[in-house]
């Protein structure tokens, strides 16, 4: 007996029901994507190495899914790294390829490889699937969809106010009201390290204290400790583990705390600017926060940090996070381009949409009516109508074989078609057609006209 197949773990099928709620979520997404004025672009779901590595830190690395080169990979070989099976720098050997981790870098690879044909400020989305070598979890795949909208090309603070708005536009239009918009700056970060005394540890730092949520202030506090950041400078940073209050309040607190650190304060004037515009502008739906030890473990932010917590009683990971990245593609050669974007995870929104039961039942409608087959003369008398209906618009299908009828019946209830359309002899000669509605029972002749104002 042959095995059964199955697929790699973090990675799903889907039916085609949950297919119509992830294109409920893309067609909205992409709907506010193009109403705040940006432009669609693809990129190839592999990229070369040297494009991906390097860019996400020593953790996102080792989550980079690499492409073995096709062929005899080994034949090229150094032969001593196979003899010691040093499998870090034998990768490169191998490997020349790898599968994209996200849709930034490859943006910043785009627009550097395509910097002529750009008119700058440069407004671009991307909804295109990702793959990280991660351990599966409940909202954490190997393979998902990222949905990003990134500006190039501009400095202004007032990308990131649009971009709050954005995520507020989306959220409430997907009926996922009470999101937290978190937001922070990697310039106060920098400051905090600087007046800590643990400047050359920054990375360490604010990859430890983005885990507060999740391990804990011991667990943070151990970690930096690990990373030999100093009892004295952890002392510092006490009041940061219970960071409370309005916003305004909280930048006053690091105001006082950065007082001695320019780039610290850049952060916090920039933190300013960007939430006392949101707070004037005024959201639908959704809360901005400001979470002093939101990090991300991302390298390349330089400024503002984002990142979209679900809704209170909702066990969920971020939904959604992204933020400023000053210099993103001079790691390709172009320097002084400044970028800022949101990126909205579409398999968590799904699951968080999926649990508070949010989809709209139109979202799951089939075939408005199945034909039911009588026979080939029948079949010819519905395949008519059917083309004229679809040519307005409305989804209809003819049962393809001549089965039972009560089969065909049970085809249709098992697939959520509401009404049955029944062609037979008679039918053919009074030129109408039998509508049965299949909640009901109820059971009309009608002509196509009339069919039609029924099934629209």
């Amino acid at each position: 007996m042959a095995q059964k197949p199955s697929i790699p773990k973090g990675t799903r099928d889907f039916s085609p029901a949950e297919v119509a709620k992830r294109n409920y979520i893309f067609s909205t997404i992409k709907t506010n994507f193009e109403k705040f004025g940006f432009q669609p672009i693809e990129t190839p779901s592999f990229e070369n190495s040297e494009t991906l590595m390097g860019k996400y830190g020593e953790e996102g690395d080792r989550l980079i899914f690499k492409i073995l080169n096709s062929g005899d990979y080994l034949a090229k070989a150094d032969a001593t790294l196979l003899e010691n099976r040093d499998s870090l720098k034998l990768t490169s050997h191998i490997s020349e390829k790898a599968l994209r981790y996200d849709l930034t870098v490859p943006f910043a690879r785009y627009v550097v490889q395509h910097q002529n044909e750009i008119e700058f400020p440069f407004k671009r989305y991307q909804i295109q699937p990702v793959w990280r070598a991660d351990r599966p979890q409940k909202g954490r795949f190997r393979e998902f969809y990222q949905c990003d909208a990134d500006v190039v090309g501009s400095n202004s603070l007032w990308q990131e106010v649009e971009l709050v708005q954005l995520y507020d536009s989306v959220f409430s239009q997907l009926g996922l009201g009470g999101v937290t918009i978190k937001i922070n700056n990697r310039k106060i970060l920098s400051g905090i390290a600087e007046v800590i005394g643990a400047s050359d540890k920054l990375i360490d730092f604010t990859v430890a204290l983005d885990k507060l949520d999740k391990i804990g202030e011991d667990g943070v506090k151990k970690e930096m400790l690990e990373k030999g950041i100093s009892e004295t400078a952890i002392e510092k940073v006490q009041p940061l583990f219970n960071f409370t209050g309005t916003i305004n309040e909280k930048i006053q607190k690091l105001a006082q705390l950065l007082a001695n650190s320019e780039e610290g304060m850049k952060g916090v004037n920039e933190l300013q600017f960007i939430c006392d515009n949101v707070t004037t502008l005024g959201l639908q739906t959704a809360f901005l926060d400001l979470d002093v030890t939101l990090a991300r473990g991302l390298n390349y932010y330089t400024g503002a940090i984002f990142e979209v917590a679900a809704p209170k009683g909702v066990a969920m990971g971020s939904i959604g996070g992204g933020g400023r990245y000053d210099d993103l593609t001079g790691i390709f050669g172009l320097k002084n381009m400044s970028g800022v974007g949101i990126s909205f995870g579409l398999d968590r929104i799904a699951l968080v949409m999926e649990e508070v039961g949010l989809f709209p039942e139109a979202v799951l409608a089939t075939s408005k009516a199945l034909f039911l087959n009588f026979g080939d003369k029948e079949a010819l008398y519905a395949m008519k109508a059917i083309g004229k209906l679809r040519q307005k618009g409305i989804k209809v299908e003819l049962y393809p074989d001549k089965s039972k009828i009560d089969k065909q019946f049970k085809h249709a209830d098992r697939r959520g078609i509401p009404f049955a359309v029944i062609v037979g002899e008679s039918e053919i000669e009074r030129e109408e057609f039998g509508l049965k509605n299949l909640a009901t029972g109820e059971q009309q002749k009608v002509d196509f006209a009339t069919l039609v104002t029924l099934l629209q």
